[in-house]
């Protein structure tokens, strides 16, 4: 019995560990938003509305210009217009 109560502790700890720990990814933070300017085509494509050539675009469109000034520049990558933008803009960060 004492053994089981270990394991359940211990499970339960990492379900807690698990579920308490932010995921950070190289273009996220611990909010969970993406930069824009550093997120890979992977990253990208997790966006609402941006599948893997809408991604491509961006990144694309990143390298010819320079990077983003601001998340609302997404706005000039062809194919990319206001609906996709206001899906994501919660999501979005330049910094």
């Amino acid at each position: 019995m004492m053994k089981l109560k270990s394991i359940a502790g211990i499970a339960v700890l990492l379900l807690f560990l698990a579920g308490g720990l932010p995921v950070v990814t190289a273009a996220g933070d611990a909010s969970g938003k993406i930069n824009i300017n550093i997120a890979t085509v992977e990253e990208l494509s997790s966006l609402a509305g941006v599948g893997t050539g809408y991604a491509e675009r961006i990144v694309e469109f990143r390298k010819k210009n320079g990077g983003f000034h601001a998340i609302e520049d997404l706005l000039l990558v062809p194919g990319i217009g206001s609906k996709i933008f206001e899906k994501n803009k919660d999501r979005l960060t330049v910094d």
